[in-house]
């Protein structure tokens, strides 16, 4: 070894390298090095320094260990080349390793670093002097001819036109021409035509060179046997000096057989891999579509097939369709309805020949196998080759894995070997997974209706328990007995009686959709859950309208008609109970004084009872007094800021009752709107304001503008505006001044579908005013779009300003915005002149309250406009 060592060392952290070159000082290597971490200087460093031995940080900010390392094969392939870095991992070592490095130490193992420079730069002298001892076997002709005429491979001679001078033996073996056939003519001969022009300029390259020294290193290109067909061959070239004229020995080895073993050793490397993380998958997923889908990612991503899928086997149908897939296919899928019925023979292919054999079909070249189906489409996606795997589950084929391959013949012996094994081992997830559904489905499950039993229910309300505990949230539970069961049980048989049962179920199912929980609980009793119910009225209508009206119809049994009765028992949280088993019971203690009071129904707390049929009560006088026309309208003034002028009124419902008297507006709104009375009454409310405008003018009034609430049942009802349009149309010579109040929260429901609606009411010369607002959730983005003429603030803000700047601040806020997007401003609740005062000065424009005036009949508004 060379008494100093040259140490050429790509690092950008220098205490790194110190640390490095402190390791050969202590192993007694005498060195000088050089230190750099950028491409230019690495360059100069191979040329300029000549290193003996080159260490290579992996990762630097601007340059990396492989650029440095592929420079360094280019400029100095036979100077030893160790990367040394704390990043590198194993996969990235053997790829550096491929690549011509010579070794690598890891920066937490730094002692081993002396003993591979040691090692590297030895092997590095001992090339050396093998390749002086090759000239050396290589000064005569006669040696060389010698060797030449009894190796395998091709062996040529060409002069610096790189047309051959000598061909061996071997020409005839790997290329199909005799020697004397090729002799004079160019060694582009030897390749395809479409490759000869890039070989010619290579070889060209290379003879421009000036390179005088044997360069033994090989390259791989295509090459063209005389009959026709491209295989792989293994080239290198050599200048070789006979003293006569330069010449340069070309070496052809044929490379099909290798490429081949190493193909298939790199496939059946993929399948092992494949095998062993579908493997691992199986282990961590017990999920049956969430392992497909594993499944057939592994099988793409690691296996290099180009389309994976698995179908399920429908026996009913008998037929086999694609459930989940990876890979790219294009809408290939979508259309597969492969049939698994052995008479359908156009329909059948390979998947139901699986299906139906129950063992693996391959076709390893789908352009020329009458076996296949849809050949053209799979051949436009890359497909060349298809497996049919099948899920075998207790001796039944249950499902199937296809795989698509890009190459014909893939499918050999060993590789099926490999894929039944997996086939094998997603078959064995699938029986577990069955196994493992049917304990759970049994546990959770009625099995008579399908129902979820009493432990699932109980788990599915205390769901809703735990997440509502502090939100304003109701819920109710009722238990549900089928009367006289045991009369239909002993009369006609516990088949009958299973068949009511059944039937009971899927009818409670169709009452109730997805809008709450069902269970059986036992024997004859099922359970219902109504979770976010606004109050005892609005469950008292669902059971009314939907569950006994359902229930009411008669039963066929045994071809008889039955007409049976039910009763219930409700429960509400949480004032009936914190939890479901809480519920439950008391929701069954009501059911128990419903069968001994006769009543349909009773809910637990008796105070609900009577609220409920207060209720009822109240809805059915509601009722009437829509047919008896018994609502008439009170107006509130908006009065000008500025000019203390009424510019406005907002319509207000009220109702006279004959037997209730003046009923305030918050006992009977939301009954009519929980009901849908809203509809009709909202409807009324804009007719009566519109005739009590016209009456105004009629008597020589000019009537201002009037405000009308609408609620969210009619901006969602289909027609609406057109009712609105018909009602408008009636005064066509003096259309009447009317304006929509729509609260905030309202409008913010479903924003985008209220849009259009309201654009088509402010065409008929509407105004659009946001009340409350303040109170929702308002964005400007969305107010911006909004057809909108005013905001009305919440008179919760009204009442606090005079508590605090905080107060103030909305409200200033509130304005200033309204004004910035051409919006005037109504303040609601308006009651003292402090009030009045500070609103001026934040420039509102309008206000509305009882210091002006409380809500007046028309006929005392008449003497309020009139003046």
């Amino acid at each position: 070894m060379k008494s100093q060592l040259k140490v050429l060392i790509v690092e950008d952290v220098p205490t790194d390298a110190e640390l490095a070159l402190r390791e050969l000082k202590k192993a007694g290597i005498d060195h000088t090095a050089i230190r750099v971490d950028t491409r230019s200087d690495f360059l100069r460093g191979l040329e300029e320094f000549a290193p003996d031995i080159i260490l290579s940080d992996y990762m630097m900010p601007e340059f990396d260990g492989i650029s440095a390392l592929a420079l360094a094969r280019e400029k100095r392939p036979y100077t030893p080349f160790i990367l040394v870095s704390g990043t590198i991992g194993e996969e990235v070592a053997i790829e550096s390793l491929k690549r011509g490095a010579t070794d690598y130490v890891l920066k937490t193992n730094l002692a081993r670093l002396a003993s591979s420079v040691l090692r590297a730069v030895q092997e590095s002298e001992e090339r050396a002097a093998r390749k002086r001892a090759d000239e050396a076997l290589r000064e005569s002709e006669g040696k060389y001819r010698l060797l030449w005429e009894n190796t395998g491979d091709a062996v040529i001679l060409m002069d610096e036109e790189t047309r051959i001078q000598y061909a061996n033996p071997g020409m005839l073996k790997v290329f199909g021409y005799a020697p004397e056939e090729v002799t004079g003519r160019e060694i582009a001969m030897l390749q395809p035509e479409r490759l000869r022009e890039a070989h010619r300029r290579g070889v060209k390259r290379y003879l421009e060179s000036g390179v005088k020294t044997l360069d033994w290193r090989s390259t791989e290109v295509i090459a063209l046997h005389r009959d026709g067909h491209e295989f792989p061959l293994e080239f290198s070239i050599s200048h070789m000096d006979f003293g006569v004229q330069p010449l340069f020995a070309g070496f052809m080895r044929d490379i099909t057989g290798r490429r081949l073993q190493e193909e298939k050793i790199a496939r059946l490397s993929r399948i092992q891999k494949v095998l062993s993380g579908i493997n691992s998958a199986i282990v961590r997923i017990h999920d049956r579509e969430d392992l497909f889908r594993e499944a057939c990612r592994i099988a793409v991503e690691h296996g290099g097939f180009k389309l994976a899928w698995i179908g399920m086997h429908d026996k009913q149908l008998i037929e086999v369709r694609p459930w989940v897939w990876a890979g790219h296919h294009d809408g290939f899928l979508s259309e597969i309805r492969l049939s698994t019925q052995p008479g359908v023979t156009e329909k059948f292919g390979v998947v139901g020949r699986a299906i139906r054999d129950k063992k693996p079909v391959v076709v390893n070249d789908i352009a020329n196998d009458p076996r296949m189906l849809r050949v053209k489409e799979s051949l436009q996606r890359g497909f060349r080759a298809i497996v049919g795997l099948p899920l075998l589950v207790e001796g039944e084929a249950t499902g199937v894995l296809v795989l698509y391959a890009a190459e014909t013949g893939v499918f050999d012996q060993e590789e099926m070997k490999l894929l039944t094994e997996l086939a094998g081992d997603i078959s064995f997830a699938l029986e577990y997974i069955g196994k493992k559904e049917r304990l759970d489905y049994f546990a959770y499950y009625d099995p008579l209706t399908a129902l979820p039993n009493r432990t699932l229910f109980c788990d599915r309300v205390n769901q809703f328990v735990q997440s509502h505990t502090e939100r304003e949230q109701r819920m109710a539970v009722a238990a549900l007995d089928v009367d006289r069961f045991a009369f239909v049980n002993d009369s006609l048989g516990r088949q009958a009686g299973d068949a009511l049962l059944r039937l009971t179920a899927e009818r409670l199912q169709d009452a109730i959709g997805n809008a709450g929980g069902l269970a059986r609980i036992g024997g004859h009793t099922f359970a219902v859950s109504l979770p976010e119910v606004a109050d005892a009225a609005g469950i008292a209508h669902i059971l009314d309208q939907k569950i006994f009206n359902a229930l009411g119809r008669p039963f066929t049994l045994e071809g008889q008609e039955f007409r049976l009765s039910f009763k219930c028992g409700i429960a509400l949280f949480p004032g009936d109970g914190a939890d479901a088993e809480t519920l439950l019971k008391n929701a069954a203690a009501a059911l128990n004084k419903a069968k001994d009071s006769g009543d349909r129904y009773l809910f637990y707390a008796p105070q609900m009872n009577a609220r409920v049929a207060e209720i009822l009560s109240l809805e059915n006088k509601l009722r009437i007094a829509i047919v008896d026309e018994q609502f008439v309208l009170h107006y509130q003034p908006i009065v000008d800021l500025a000019t203390n002028r009424i510019t406005g009124l907002e319509a207000l419902i009220r109702w006279h009752s004959p037997e209730l008297g003046l009923v305030p507006p918050y006992q009977f709104i939301p009954i009519l709107e929980e009901t849908g009375m809203i509809l009709e009454v909202g409807m009324w409310v804009l007719r009566q304001a519109v005739a009590d405008q016209r009456r105004w003018r009629d008597k020589g009034l000019i009537p201002p503008r009037v405000a009308v609430n609408i609620s969210s049942l009619q901006l969602r009802q289909q027609g609406f505006v057109d009712e609105v349009l018909k009602v408008i149309a009636q005064d066509q010579d003096s259309p009447p001044a009317i304006d929509f109040e729509i609260t905030e929260s309202v409008i913010m429901e479903d924003i985008e579908q209220y849009i259009p609606q309201l654009k088509a009411i402010k065409a008929m010369g509407i105004g659009i005013e946001i009340d409350d607002f303040g109170t929702g959730y308002s964005s400007l983005s969305y107010i911006a779009k909004l057809p909108v003429t005013a905001l009305k603030i919440d008179r919760s803000f009204i009442n606090e300003m005079m508590n605090g700047d905080d107060s103030v601040t909305i409200v200033s806020t509130i304005i200033s915005l309204a004004h910035a997007l051409n919006l005037s401003v109504v303040a609601e609740g308006v009651e003292t002149q402090k009030q009045r005062d500070l609103l001026r000065l934040l420039k509102c424009d309008a206000m509305q309250g009882y210091l002006f005036s409380k809500p007046r009949p028309a006929e005392e508004i008449e003497a309020l406009i009139g003046a």
